[in-house]
């Protein structure tokens, strides 16, 4: 597969830089950016696992340290929701003023603690054209969910159970157009073989419909 870019960036948010790897594929029709979970950082293997499925479906994705090193030592930075969310928001508006990303719409990708931040940047930022969390905890974003409007996917292990019980509390809550999709015999994590294909596949599908159209009326199954 052909590149038009694949590079680490640094990234300026107030007095410090975060460190991201941004890859995007020849024609790409969308651009994915990556929110990581606590105690993961953007080599997540999982994450990179579904970057480079989504790369192979036209989308470029961008996967950045959401703290610097030293901000992550101290553990309650990791569920620090609403700084989570801040470093979201200002690094989709430094991408959406590279040249690359200026007609390309935008989608989150969030993992547990992340797909929180991913949901509250989401109610701010109108430009965010679809959402998917893996094993997210929504939750934690209460108080923003009505606000999203971008369409979202969530995706939760069937053995997963309090994640599961608490992805369906919050799904009732979601403002936009919504899916919860449960991939049974996985759990948190998605380890079993071949559950983070599927997870790849269903986050690729979602992406490639709401990327390609963003003003698109569909009637989703509430699971």
């Amino acid at each position: 597969m052909s590149y038009i870019v694949d590079l680490e960036v640094e990234i300026p948010v107030g007095n410090i830089f975060l460190t991201g790897d941004l890859i995007v594929p020849e024609n790409a029709k969308g651009l994915v950016i990556f929110s990581h979970g606590s105690g993961s950082s953007r080599k997540s293997i999982r994450n990179r696992a579904v970057a480079s499925f989504l790369h192979l479906h036209g989308l470029g994705t961008l996967l950045f340290d959401l703290l610097t090193s030293g901000e992550d030592i101290h553990f309650f930075n990791r569920f620090n929701i609403s700084l989570l969310t801040d470093r979201l928001i200002k690094v989709t508006h430094w991408l959406e003023h590279l040249d690359l990303a200026q007609n390309l719409p935008l989608g989150y990708f969030g993992a547990s603690t992340g797909a929180a931040s991913a949901l509250s940047a989401a109610s701010r930022l109108r430009q965010i054209s679809a959402v998917v969390s893996r094993g997210g905890r929504p939750d934690l974003a209460f108080e923003d969910l009505p606000y999203v409007k971008a369409p979202t996917l969530l995706i939760v292990g069937g053995l997963d159970h309090e994640v599961l019980n608490l992805n369906q509390d919050s799904l009732y809550m979601l403002g936009g157009p919504k899916k919860l999709e449960v991939i049974e015999g996985a759990g948190h994590l998605f380890e079993e073989e071949g559950k983070m294909d599927m997870v790849a596949e269903l986050a690729a599908q979602w992406f490639s419909f709401h990327l390609l159209n963003p003003n698109a009326k569909r009637k989703l199954k509430v699971a």
